[in-house]
């Protein structure tokens, strides 16, 4: 029968047909309704014209469905929204018979319909209309192709509040989607015996203490507004038991029961932290028709950057990045999201002195965003001179010229990698952060100079959760430098917000700190990642420890041994007081370290620069002899 019926290639029963068959139930409805009186031998009023009466309902009942379009909707996917169309149509042919019959009334001294014919009609055609969509989307369901049935993800929802059984009912009234209902999951120990929308509610004590859950379910699905402990407490649940767990979207997204973006929980999704407060008012006025440099704009952080201001009505705002590509991409997705936003895309590399003075002078820059930077601890520590002309050299020359051009606040981003340095990206960084802060009392200044420092980014280029994803999809290994490395992570849109809110909240020579919670052990975070992909840690996709890296660490800190902190009116930021460097002491020591980077002199460079930061120490490196060395043989 399948090869001669098939329901898919039925799409729908046509509109015409649709409508037919209503005023046939209509038709039917007001027929019920008369001989229904007449078994109670009720008298009709102008039985002479009864013909002419059931007419007349009919002409009004196909003005209401013309008018609520009751024959539009595809039967197959019907709604509780078709519902309602049927009840206005109906209820509208209800209030005007009712108010012609008062009418008649009043004029002939007596009904044309009796009250009773007219309530039964409404209930009856109401009734009919309804069940005949329901009973023809079970015909359909009923007659879909059995492999379709089979395929189909079978999915219990968490929890049975409002969010969960709307979500609910969207995959029951979705056919389209590969996804089936198979139950509830629920904390509740009240509803064991409950069923809900025709399926049975498992309590959590009863879905932990049985192994059997991968016969009944494939999936488990997370409901979009859950909060973090409770979506990890299921998370790890579900994927102990050997199920997936998908994410719905949140109840808003949802498109008169049609649900979208069911997708398989990341790992983002589990360590995203709660966003900082953002005083918008004070940033919007900050930024409200100014002109903003934003240097690094094409990157993970500065690109964010720049979509925030976007939304603060800058006069303009100069994105600045030496990858050609990225800013291209950058720029069309700007100028389609933000038309009425002034933008210039600059390509240009910031330790270019002279090409950075030109924008000075063209467009008085009143914040300076500086994120341009290389970040990647190996690359750097194989090509130390490079780190000394961007993150030294770069930071220096936007410093200094927005000293010179007297910008208000000079914001720059830096890194956790900056505290007790075990690598030369981290000691460029914390380099570039004391040459910032010897500028905010140097002679003549009138910048506010502002750091920021936090840790890894998720999502970022290049950061370790991206990497894994990719290692995972190859099917492994997943490589990690060691079991016990730990590392602080936050979303990309929290450090921005927190470059934005320290910008405005700087008084000058601040560097900022953030409250990032409990560091996350990458190995965790790895044999979590491969159980939401479906795999088995070690089993299906390897693990692989290949050491730490040249320059690499077991743990990031936010504050060096000898800075204290001071509480700002924000819970989550605080201020560093880290040892300060003079202005006359670190010019000159930039200018030495310069021309070694420029002679391409990589011991000199490492020795200079840990000179300029005492607390580095080489770690897994080949600078690692120079702590060896005594200080004084620097010049030698």
């Amino acid at each position: 029968m399948g090869n001669v019926f098939k329901v898919k290639e039925f799409r729908y029963i046509p509109r015409w047909l649709v409508f037919f068959i209503d005023i046939s139930i209509i038709s039917f409805s007001i027929l019920i309704s008369y001989l229904f009186l007449k078994s109670l031998e009720v008298k009709i009023n102008f039985v002479e014209y009864r013909d002419e009466e059931i007419f007349a309902i009919i002409a009004v009942n196909i003005l209401f469905m013309f008018l609520f379009k009751t024959y539009a909707g595809i039967i197959r996917y019907s709604t509780f929204f078709d519902f309602f169309k049927i009840v206005w149509s109906s209820g509208g042919t209800f209030i005007v018979l009712l108010v012609l019959n008062f009418i008649l009334e009043l004029i002939l001294g007596k009904t044309v319909y009796l009250y009773p014919i007219l309530f039964l009609y409404f209930f009856i055609s109401i009734f009919l209309m309804f069940f005949f969509r329901m009973m023809t989307k079970q015909l359909f369901s009923l007659l879909m192709d059995p492999k379709d049935v089979l395929s189909k993800v079978r999915i219990a929802v968490v929890g049975i509040e409002e969010e969960s059984v709307s979500l609910a009912n969207a995959i029951i009234h979705n056919p389209r989607h590969p996804y089936q209902l198979a139950g509830f999951l629920s904390a509740r120990s009240d509803s064991k015996k409950a069923m809900l929308l025709g399926h049975k509610i498992y309590n959590k004590r009863e879905f932990l203490n049985s192994n059997n859950w991968a016969s009944q379910f494939d999936a488990v699905l997370i409901k979009g507004m859950m909060g973090k402990s409770e979506m990890e407490e299921w998370t790890t649940l579900a994927l102990d038991k050997g199920l997936q767990v998908l994410k719905a979207p949140a109840i808003n997204e949802l498109k008169e029961g049609i649900i979208e973006n069911i997708r398989p929980l990341q790992i983002e999704d589990l360590l995203d932290r709660v966003p900082i407060k953002i005083e918008n008012e004070e940033i919007r006025s900050r930024h409200f028709n100014k002109s903003i440099l934003v240097t690094g704009g094409a990157g993970s952080i500065g690109s964010e950057i720049v979509r925030q201001v976007a939304q603060l009505d800058s006069s303009l705002i100069v994105v600045v990045d030496q990858a050609e590509s990225p800013l291209h991409e950058l720029k069309l997705e700007l100028l389609e999201r933000f038309p009425n936003q002034n933008f210039k895309f600059v390509l240009a590399d910031i330790s270019n002195h002279y090409r950075l003075e030109r924008l000075f002078e063209d467009y008085r820059f009143s914040i300076v965003y500086h994120a341009a930077a290389y970040k990647h601890v190996p690359l750097i520590e194989d090509n130390p001179h490079e780190a000394i002309f961007v993150n030294i050299g770069g930071t220096k020359n936007l410093a200094l010229l927005s000293k010179q051009y007297n910008v208000n606040r000079f914001v720059m981003v830096s890194t956790d990698k900056a505290v007790n340095p075990t690598n030369v990206m981290g000691a460029s960084k914390r380099a570039a952060e004391l040459f910032v802060q010897s500028l905010q009392n140097s002679p003549g200044n009138t910048t506010k100079f502002i750091t920021t420092r936090f840790g890894n980014v998720l999502g970022s280029n290049g950061s370790v959760i991206p990497h894994f994803r990719k290692q995972i999809e190859k099917g492994g290994p997943v490589t990690i430098t060691h079991p016990d490395i730990i590392r602080y992570f936050m979303t990309i849109p929290e450090a921005c917000e927190l470059v934005l809110q320290a910008g405005t909240m700087g008084n000058g020579g601040e560097i900022y700190v953030f409250d990032m919670g409990k560091p996350v052990k990458i190995l965790d975070l790895a044999k979590r990642m491969i159980k939401l992909s479906g795999y088995i840690p070690d089993v299906d996709i390897k693990i692989d420890f290949i050491g730490l890296r040249p320059g690499e660490k077991l743990y990031e800190e936010l504050l060096t041994d000898n800075s204290t902190t001071i509480p700002t009116h924000h819970e989550k930021i605080m201020i560093s007081k880290d040892p300060l460097m003079e202005f006359e002491d670190i010019e000159v020591l930039c200018k030495q370290i310069m021309r070694a980077a420029i002679k391409k002199d990589s011991l000199q460079v490492v020795k200079i620069l840990k000179i300029i930061v005492p607390e580095f120490i080489s770690n897994n490196s080949e600078f690692e002899i120079l702590d060896k060395t005594p200080k004084h043989e620097v010049y030698q």
